[in-house]
């Protein structure tokens, strides 16, 4: 259970949010503005801040620049309206390491919480033996089972903590990342489900993908992840065995329309967070790579 500060000065809205957050098994602390969010946050230990854009006062995006300088080990989402899909760009700029459509905050919430916070508290280890790790490398061959992902992305967290790759700002981000990464080879690639079945109430995804990890070539398929770890960089590279698409056929990132379709924020956000994203020829093998970060510009 994480302590998520939902920072909404609608009382209907910041009391749905707490409802969303309990079902979620999380506990849901309130502040109406960003002035008080901050002083909660100097008060409480808090492990993730749900704002809106649109604060009385401090905006949202102000809040965010706040919480970077001066917590920086806190990730924020940003909850937005429809129609402001192009200050995505500036909340992440500004600190936050996702951001929601609020009409999608029932159906979408949960995931982004996982990829973020991972699904559980992550083992302390800190002998002196892992000191001494420069480098790990790994590969794991998965069946369509969307619970492990967040397993997965939480072990290479892990890693990456121990590699000290990066702060835990920017590692929510390659969670994040990872998480947008796999979960398009698996639905996407191996099931070949559109993104159109994700509209309305997400049933017919829901149902499709179902079936589909029941039903031949589909549960026969498997996805592919080969990761290489070390102080320097983190590079990781997913191969479904779907048939492949054409990369040049993905949304624009940069177009702010695109930024409110299912696809498009997805593949936002890894071309944000990543410093490297490529697929090959045949649009079944994604590459990601995010590097050390030199402590002049940290």
């Amino acid at each position: 259970m994480a302590r998520i500060l939902v920072v909404e000065e609608n009382p209907t809205q910041a009391a749905t949010l707490r409802a969303l957050l309990k079902s979620l098994t999380h506990e849901a602390e309130l502040a109406e503005s960003g002035e008080a969010a901050l002083a909660a946050l100097a008060q409480v230990s808090t492990d993730l801040v749900l704002t809106d854009l649109h604060l009385s006062g401090m905006s949202g995006l102000e809040l965010l620049a706040q919480i970077r300088n001066r917590f920086p080990q806190v990730p924020s989402i940003l909850m937005t309206d429809q129609g402001s899909e192009e200050v995505a760009a500036e909340a992440l700029e500004q600190g936050a390491v996702s951001y929601i459509p609020k009409h999608r905050l029932a159906r979408d919430l949960h995931r982004t919480l996982l990829g973020i916070l991972g699904p559980g508290a992550s083992d302390q280890r800190n002998g002196r033996l892992l000191t001494c790790w420069t480098e790990a490398s790994s590969h794991f061959e998965l069946d369509n089972d969307p619970a492990l992902i967040p397993h997965l992305v939480a072990y290479f967290r892990d890693v990456m903590t121990q590699m000290r790759l990066c702060d835990e700002n920017i590692l929510s981000r390659i969670c994040i990342a990872l998480t947008e990464s796999l979960e398009n080879a698996l639905f996407h690639g191996n099931l070949e489900l559109s993104s159109r079945l994700r509209e309305g109430d997400g049933r017919a995804w829901s149902t499709t993908a179902l079936e589909r990890r029941q039903q031949s070539p589909y549960k026969d398929r498997h996805l592919h992840v080969t990761a290489r770890i070390s102080h320097d960089e983190g590079r990781f590279i997913i191969r479904d065995e779907g048939p492949g698409f054409d990369p040049a056929s993905l949304p624009d990132p940069t177009v702010s329309t695109n930024l409110e379709s299912v696809s498009g924020r997805g593949v936002f956000l890894m071309r944000t967070f990543m410093d490297e994203v490529s697929y090959n020829a045949a649009g079944n093998e994604l590459t990601l790579v995010k590097r050390r970060m030199p402590a002049s510009v940290r």
